[in-house]
């Protein structure tokens, strides 16, 4: 009987992890497409505000740690949480008296605001900042994946909503499996995956 060495069995390990997963891609993909998610505003991105035949009011702006930004004739204005098109409009209605029928853009030119965690048993835990939105098997992908001593079966994420901490539990086994796709969440800004 051959006896196999540990980083051969991890590495089969992993292989069978990341085709597990691309298996299960497509069904990913097609969940995401009908969700509709649109980008919400983080701190620590950047933002282009331009305002067409404005020179002036053509900038970049950081987002600052409170959430807020400042643009001139618009004042201070609260933009973590809320989409480009919802800022641009409330900037649009902020210029209306100083320049009538203004044609603002809002765009995120540097995302650094949407960062996800996952710890424990998983083969590079750590922080990610990511410039698209991720759910848990892909941000466990994004880690390398499972150690040999991982649970994948009770893996939690846990969530600030409120002001309280709120808990996911996710079943990487039946994910990979096609049941129970519902607990293959989106993760939010400052999630952080659990893996025992």
């Amino acid at each position: 009987m051959p006896v196999i060495s540990t980083s051969t069995s991890r590495r089969s390990l992993i292989v069978s992890a990341m085709l597990s997963v691309l298996l299960l891609l497509p069904v990913f993909a097609q969940a995401q497409t009908t969700s509709g998610l649109e980008y919400r505003i983080g701190p620590e991105d950047v933002l282009h505000i331009s305002v067409w035949k404005e020179e002036d009011l053509d900038r970049k702006v950081l987002v600052r740690p409170d959430g807020g930004v400042s643009f001139p004739l618009a004042g201070d204005i609260q933009v973590s949480g809320r989409t480009p098109l919802e800022v641009q409009d409330e900037i649009r209605s902020r210029l209306q008296r100083y320049v009538p029928d203004a044609e603002v853009t809002v765009s995120v030119d540097k995302i650094s605001g949407y960062t996800v965690f996952v710890l424990g048993e998983v083969e590079s835990p750590g922080q990610f900042t990511l410039g698209r939105y991720v759910d848990v098997v892909q941000a466990v992908t994004l880690a390398g994946g499972f150690t040999p001593y991982a649970d994948s079966r009770d893996i939690q994420i846990l969530r600030r909503q409120d002001g309280r901490e709120v808990t996911f539990d996710f079943d990487f086994r039946s994910v990979s499996r096609g049941r129970k796709l519902e607990q293959n969440i989106i993760l939010q800004s400052g999630d952080v995956v659990l893996v025992p």
